[in-house]
C-alpha cells in the first residue's frame, strides 16, 4: 500500500483545495491530511482564518477524501509524521516548489499542480472588507494603521484629528479634523482620543450605525460606559474594548491554565505596568495627556477581573499626583479585597518599576515577566522546582493585529465573543472613574 501525507491549512475550503486532495490521493492507496493547528498558524503568520481547526479538520473529513487526517503543530513536524506513519510520498501545492525539497531524504516529493484563480485569501479579502476609520492623537496609532496592513480584508479608510502636525505624518489617504466626515468613509472606527472625548466619539459613531473598537477606558464613568453598550445593541453594531493584551496568544494560554486548576485556587493576582515618559508641568499638558490610570489601569485591571471577578468587596486607592488640581496621577496603586482572595495593581507615567505579572495559587503561582503585558512567554512554578514549566507562543505586532482580526470577525458575525467583556469593560470605567474622584495622595 502506497502512503500519500499532505499538509494546509484548508482555511474556507474551496474548489482549490479539492482539486489539491483528489491529485494527491490518486498519487497512492492511502492518503494523510494535516491539518495546521491555531497556533501553528499564528507562529507562522497566519493571524486571519476564518475557521477555527476544529471547524477545518470537518470541512476536510467532509470532502471524504482523506484517509486519515492529523494536526500540524511544529516546526519538523513533517519528518516525524513521515516516519510515524510510514508515508511514502509528500505531496503539496506548486506554489511550495522547492520548498520541501529537503524531505527527499525520507520519502518521495511531488509538487502538485495549483488552481489558479483561487485562494483562501482571494476569498477572505472579498468577504472582509472592512474600512476602518482612526480617530486621535496619540502616536500608538502609527502602529495601529502599520499592523492593520496585516489583516486580509481590512483597510484603514482614513484619520481624524485636531493635531494638524500629526495628522500629516499618518500614512493614509484620507486626512481630516472633521470626525462626521471620517465617519461617512468609514464601516468601523477606532478610538484613541483622549479618554474625556470617547464617550461623545462613540456615541456619535454608534448612532451613525458604525461598529467600534476603542481604546479602554470606553467612558469615564460606568453608566456612560453602559449607556453606550446598550445603545450599540439597539443599532446592531459592535462595541469592543481595545486592550492588545487580551488578545495575545501567550495571555489567553496563561488565562486557561489558572483557570483549569494548573495553581489550584487563585487567591491572589499582582499586576504592575509603568512606563517612563517624560510629565510635563503646565496645564495644557495635563489635560491633553492620559494620566496613568487611564493610560495603564485598564490593561493591569485586566487579569484581576479576567481571573478573580469583578465581585470585590472592598478596594482602597493611592496616588501620587503630578498636578495640583490632582487629576494626573503620576503613580497609583489599587489594592482590592475578594471573598478568598485578594490583589494589587500598580500603574505609573513617569515612574519605572518592574512590570511583572504574578497570580499565586493554593499549588503554585504563575510569573509572567517584564513587560508582561507584550510578552510571548510565562512560566508555572511550584514547590517543587522540578515540576515547573515554560511556555513560549509567538507574538507578533504586540497583539494589534490579533485585536483587529478579532475586530473584524466579531463585525461579520455580529457580535464580540472574544477577549473583554462587557462587564469587564464597565467595571474597567467604574474603577478608573473611582481614581478621578479621589482625594487620597500617598
Amino acid at each position: 500500500m502506497v502512503k500519500v501525507i499532505t499538509y494546509g491549512t484548508f482555511d474556507v475550503l474551496h474548489e482549490g483545495h479539492i482539486r489539491l486532495l483528489k491529485r494527491a490521493k490518486a498519487l497512492g492507496d492511502y492518503l494523510i491530511v494535516g491539518v495546521t493547528g491555531d497556533d501553528y498558524d499564528l507562529s507562522r503568520g497566519k493571524i486571519n482564518n476564518r475557521q477555527s481547526v476544529s471547524d477545518r479538520i470537518e470541512a476536510v473529513r467532509e470532502t471524504g477524501l482523506a484517509d486519515e487526517i492529523i494536526v500540524e503543530e511544529y516546526d519538523g513536524q513533517k519528518i516525524d509524521d513521515i516516519r510515524k506513519y510510514g508515508a511514502d510520498i509528500f505531496a503539496i501545492g506548486s506554489d511550495w516548489e522547492g520548498k520541501f525539497d529537503y524531505l527527499r531524504d525520507y520519502c518521495k516529493v511531488v509538487y502538485l499542480p495549483r488552481t489558479e484563480g483561487v485562494s483562501s485569501t482571494e476569498i477572505r479579502s472579498k468577504s472582509r472588507n472592512l474600512r476602518l476609520g482612526v480617530v486621535g492623537e496619540v502616536p500608538f496609532i502609527k502602529k495601529y494603521i502599520r499592523e492593520s496592513t496585516f489583516v486580509n480584508g481590512c483597510r484603514v479608510s482614513g484619520a481624524c484629528s485636531a493635531d494638524g502636525e500629526f495628522l500629516r505624518s499618518l500614512d493614509v489617504e484620507l486626512k481630516t479634523d472633521d470626525y462626521d466626515k471620517l465617519l461617512d468613509c468609514s464601516d468601523a472606527v477606532y478610538v484613541a482620543s483622549h479618554p474625556s472625548l470617547h464617550y461623545e466619539q462613540i456615541k456619535k459613531a454608534i448612532e451613525k450605525g458604525k461598529h467600534v473598537l476603542c481604546e479602554s477606558p470606553i467612558a469615564l464613568s460606568e453608566t456612560d460606559c453602559a449607556e453606550l453598550f446598550t445603545l450599540a445593541e439597539a443599532k446592531g453594531v459592535v462595541l469592543a474594548d481595545a486592550i492588545k493584551t487580551a488578545y495575545s496568544t501567550a495571555y489567553t494560554r496563561m488565562l486557561l491554565l489558572v483557570k483549569s486548576g494548573a495553581i489550584g485556587k487563585p487567591v491572589a493576582v499582582d499586576a504592575t505596568c509603568t512606563s517612563l515618559t517624560e510629565i510635563g508641568s503646565d496645564p495644557d499638558y495635563f489635560r491633553k495627556n492620559w494620566n496613568s490610570s487611564c493610560a495603564w489601569g485598564p490593561t493591569a485591571l485586566l487579569p484581576v477581573f479576567q481571573i478573580l471577578g469583578t465581585d470585590y468587596k472592598d478596594m482602597r486607592i493611592a496616588s501620587v499626583f503630578a498636578d495640583e488640581s490632582k487629576t494626573f496621577d503620576r503613580f497609583s496603586k489599587f489594592d482590592f479585597t475578594f471573598d478568598g482572595a485578594v490583589a494589587t495593581v500598580k500603574v505609573g507615567s513617569g515612574v519605572k518599576s518592574e512590570g511583572e505579572l504574578i497570580v499565586s495559587g493554593t499549588n503554585g503561582y504563575v510569573y509572567v515577566p517584564a513587560p508582561w503585558w507584550k510578552t510571548d512567554y510565562f512560566e508555572v512554578r511550584y514547590e517543587n522546582a522540578t515540576e515547573n514549566k515554560r511556555y513560549f507562543y509567538q507574538l507578533n505586532g504586540e497583539g494589534i493585529r490579533y485585536e483587529i482580526v478579532a475586530f473584524v470577525k466579531a463585525v461579520e458575525n455580529g457580535k464580540m465573543t472574544d477577549c473583554v467583556s462587557q462587564g469587564i469593560s464597565r467595571e474597567i470605567c467604574k474603577v478608573v472613574s473611582k481614581r478621578e474622584r479621589t482625594e487620597i495622595k500617598a
